[in-house]
């Protein structure tokens, strides 16, 4: 049972000190600490110019052909306006460099609009387009609320989450999902070789565990050690083979036992495949948090950047997308 709440509570409650205290003072020392792991208020300037520059940039891409091979393996992106230019780069350097023809679909993250759709066409014709409407249409379908509520409450604000829910829920047969904040410098064989013939999980490996949760927690409820440093920014599953209602109670007891979490979407997979022998992409080719260095000149087949190494992702590493593109 809930507490009753004081009168000084309630006092705070009604002259909003909550909402104050957050943009007064947990706002700003957000700020700062972000800007201290970014280089500083000067290299947040060069950062932002470079995304600027990247977004303009991507308008610019020239279209692909579509592809005319039957059966051309699909390939999905969770995106929407925020991060389409991501998006855009990502798609782009790997069609450019596959050799192959390839299919793109694109899963509506809530900000989808006619803009944009004609955008993602002008590049890519004949790419999917998985809109909210469909999505809502098969997530009632597949995971009702009433049988599905943590998965659904959650997919709700955590975006990361719909890369699992909204990607794979009512779909079929294997399916490939990126994450947006990468980019291919050459043919990544390996990726290819699965797509051709997947016949297990696929992921990206990881610089540590990032599970966002107790490892003895996530132990006890696999029932057996995880999966040493998975990184979802490449996930191939098979949609139709996902026990949807085990990930429902994972998500359940993780919720009530620690709340929620930024890897809960990772945890999650990481679970569900501790019982399996996933294909791990080898770290030398498939690089997760590259350094600058190697921002400035590529050397793996794909790099995803994430925390620090968004420096050299927008200061740099796009560049070679349009400089050498395939």
């Amino acid at each position: 049972m809930t507490p009753p709440a004081s009168p000084l509570r309630n006092a705070a409650a009604r002259l909003g000190l909550g909402r104050a205290l957050y943009h007064l003072w947990h706002q700003p020392l957000g700020a700062i600490a972000r800007s201290r792991r970014e280089g500083g208020p000067y290299n947040q300037w060069l950062n932002y110019r470079g995304r600027r520059a990247m977004e303009e940039a991507a308008c610019d891409l020239p279209p692909l052909p579509a592809s005319t091979a039957a059966g051309a393996p699909e390939v999905c992106f969770l995106t929407g306006r925020k991060f389409w230019h991501q998006t855009a780069f990502c798609c782009w350097s790997l069609c450019r460099h596959a050799g192959i023809g390839l299919a793109p679909a694109f899963i509506d993250d809530g900000t989808f609009d006619q803009a944009l759709r004609a955008e993602i066409l002008r590049l890519f014709p004949g790419a999917s387009l998985l809109d909210r409407v469909e999505i809502e249409s098969r997530l009632e379908t597949h995971l009702p609320v009433a049988r599905f509520p943590s998965l659904r409450g959650q997919r709700r604000n955590y975006i990361q989450l719909r890369k699992l829910t909204d990607a794979h829920a009512g779909h079929r047969g294997w399916r490939l999902v990126l994450d947006s904040d990468m980019l291919f410098f050459r043919r990544p064989d390996l990726l290819l070789d699965w797509l051709a013939a997947p016949d297990r999980p696929i992921h990206m490996r990881d610089v540590q565990d990032a599970y966002g949760y107790p490892a003895a927690t996530l132990r006890k409820l696999a029932g057996q050690s995880l999966p040493s440093r998975l990184n979802v920014g490449v996930c191939g599953l098979r949609s139709d083979a996902l026990d949807w209602d085990k990930l429902e109670w994972w998500c359940a007891q993780l919720l009530a036992r620690h709340g929620t979490s930024y890897y809960l979407e990772q945890a999650l997979l990481a679970l569900l495949l501790a019982d399996q022998t996933p294909l791990c992409l080898p770290s030398q080719d498939y690089r997760l948090l590259p350094p600058e260095s190697e921002c400035r000149a590529p050397t793996a087949a794909l790099h995803h950047y994430v925390a620090e190494s968004k420096r050299g992702y927008f200061r740099h590493a796009w560049k070679h997308v349009i400089n050498n593109p395939a």
